[in-house]
């Protein structure tokens, strides 16, 4: 048992307030499943006005209730606590393998995330059963449309760039062609990005668990290899496993890295730039047409996380290490901290 865990001060077990169809509820909970930690669910609504709200600082869900009765929200900060505590376990390596699982977290977290929100609220289908299973709510497909709780989806869809029918096709087609790189890595290693789980994992086996693979559409069984996967208890693992080496990871990890560069720091810096101007949405090209997005305040405190693990948890050498590879992977703008 790893020594935090062991102390006096953690005898009672975690809560995780979520949701059972919430994506970042089902990341952490991936999470706890791989640290070994025992945990149990308690539902719980965005914006619902509790006290926990207020001592989390944050509406969002999951919110952590940890047995110091700390609550916690935003689960790559949360897994940063859970990491000092289960260190052989660690879902964020420490140095510079620790930095490639961050950036590839953050990829997969504030863009191809986003695509998950498109298939749930633009297909009436997926509509119609997450009101049923979510809400208790029995209705046809049109009246499903027309319910109040499906008028948020569009707005979200809007707010993150597919509004658009063209736009949708092409983050499907971008999220079919992550799975199947997923795929084809799983062939090779037992998790994305070598021979022991991490936060990359996690954030995976959420959007799997909470959306694609239990909504009606996408269907996904084809990725036969992916489902097993995602089947597989993270109990099962014993702690055991090399991750991939940096600065070459895996070919998933390279594939989300291209990703990366190519659609999202374009989101990322135009981002940050309206921010900087005071404006409520930009328009940028994304896959090769204006895309319009609305600016957001979590993406660019999202960045300052790695800017954070750069300036803090890295040494000099490290450091040059990381810049180098940041030039070569196209990402250095977005996530090498401007005054270094």
């Amino acid at each position: 048992m790893d020594l935090l865990v062991s102390q006096n001060t953690l005898t009672t077990e975690y809560v995780i307030h979520g949701a059972p169809l919430s994506l970042f509820t089902r990341k952490l909970e991936a999470a706890f499943d791989f640290y070994g930690a025992a945990y149990r669910q308690a539902r719980k609504g965005t914006r619902d006005g509790s006290e926990l709200e207020a001592r989390a600082g944050s509406h969002q869900i999951p919110i952590l209730l940890t047995p110091e009765n700390w609550a916690l929200a935003d689960t790559t900060p949360i897994l940063g606590v859970m990491d000092e505590r289960y260190p052989r376990r660690r879902m964020i390596p420490t140095g510079l393998p620790g930095l490639l699982v961050h950036v590839v977290e953050e990829i997969l977290d504030e863009w191809v995330a986003r695509v998950m929100v498109h298939y749930r609220w633009h297909y009436p289908e997926n509509i119609r059963d997450v009101l049923a299973t979510g809400f208790g709510v029995d209705l046809g497909l049109e009246e499903a449309v027309k319910h109040p709780v499906a008028h948020w989806g569009p707005r979200a869809c809007r707010a993150t760039g597919t509004e658009l029918v063209e736009h949708q096709q092409a983050a499907e087609n971008e999220y079919i062609a992550v799975l199947e790189a997923l795929e084809t890595q799983l062939g090779e290693t037992p998790y994305a990005l070598g021979g022991r789980p991490c936060a990359v994992d996690c954030m995976l086996l959420g959007g799997l668990r909470a959306h694609t693979n239990r909504d009606p559409i996408p269907d996904l069984s084809r990725f036969t290899g992916v489902l097993d996967w995602n089947a597989q208890p993270g109990s099962a693992w014993d702690g055991e496993g090399a991750p991939a080496l940096f600065p070459d990871s895996t070919p998933f990890a390279q594939f989300v890295l291209a990703l990366g560069r190519d659609h999202y720091a374009p989101f990322l810096l135009g981002n940050a730039r309206a921010l900087a101007k005071g404006r409520k949405a930009f328009i940028i090209d994304t896959y090769g047409t204006p895309c319009s997005y609305l600016a957001r305040p979590y993406p660019e405190q999202s960045r300052q996380m790695i800017f954070d693990r750069i300036r803090h948890g890295l040494n000099a050498d490290e450091r040059a290490q990381a810049k180098a590879w940041l030039q070569d992977t196209g990402l250095a703008e977005c996530f090498w901290p401007p005054e270094l």
